[in-house]
This record gives C-alpha cells, structure tokens and sequence, in this order.
C-alpha cells in the first residue's frame, strides 16, 4: 500500500511533464529532474520516471519527425512563389494547394499526437495519484 506522500509525489513526476510548455525540451527535462532526484528513495519512483521520460522522448520524437515530414511540401511551396516572382516591385501570390495539402496534412497529425499526449499525461498523473501504474502505449524503452 502506498502512502499519500508517495502518490503525490507520482503525481508530479508525470505532471512534469508539462514544463514542456514553458520551455522547449521541458517534456524530458522535468521528467528527468524529478527522477534523478527521486529515484533513490522507492523502486516505485524509479519505474514511473523512467516511464515518463520514455513516454516524452518517444512522443517528442514522433513530431520531430513528422515536423520534417513538413520540410518538403514547405519547400514546395517556396519554390512555386518564386517561379511566379515577376519583378522586384510586384509579387503575385498564388498558392500552391499541393503543398497546403500536405502542411495541413501533416500538421494536423502533429496536433492531434500533441493532443493525446496531453490527454495520455493526465491519465497517467491521475493514475498515479491514486497509487496505480500506467503503462504508456506507443513508447519506446529508451531508458530500462
């Protein structure tokens, strides 16, 4: 059984993870703070900091790589506005619904990754607060 002083003390390790939104890198970086300086104290600690920091590193993978996937439908468009560049004193913009598509496409993907992130952290905060164990999905064990 699990004391109160432990469950809030998950809690915050998961909801650390929200540091993210102040700061880039903050979803690791909170995480991170919270289980080196814990994890000496309970084998509980350790787990759910190692969960957390996974669960962060895989999902800030996941947009990094998606936000590349961006790259060439932007780079599409770049090139589509130059080719219209008339002169120096005038500039047509036409947009190129190709390339649209694609950000649009992507992005939205990214959003809603970012959304159950968000959704998958208060899960996980909720359940640790209550003395349960989370199992994030779509992790990769980076740390075991």
């Amino acid at each position: 059984m699990s004391t109160q002083r432990e469950n809030n003390t998950s809690l915050l390790i998961h909801l650390s993870a929200f540091f993210g939104l102040i700061f880039p890198f903050g979803s690791i970086i909170g995480p991170l703070v919270m289980w080196t300086t814990h994890k000496d104290r309970s084998e509980r600690y350790d787990e759910l900091g190692k969960d957390a920091i996974n669960f962060n590193m895989s999902f800030t993978m996941y947009m990094f790589i998606l936000g590349m996937g961006i790259l060439p439908f932007a780079f599409k468009q770049v090139i589509s506005q130059i080719r219209h560049f008339n002169d120096f004193n005038s500039f047509d913009f036409q947009l190129n619904f190709d390339g649209l598509f694609g950000i649009l496409s992507i992005g939205s993907l990214i959003g809603i990754i970012g959304f159950s992130r968000f959704i998958l952290t208060i899960v996980a905060a909720a359940k640790a607060s209550r003395g349960e164990r989370y199992q994030y999905p779509l992790t990769i064990r980076f740390l075991k």
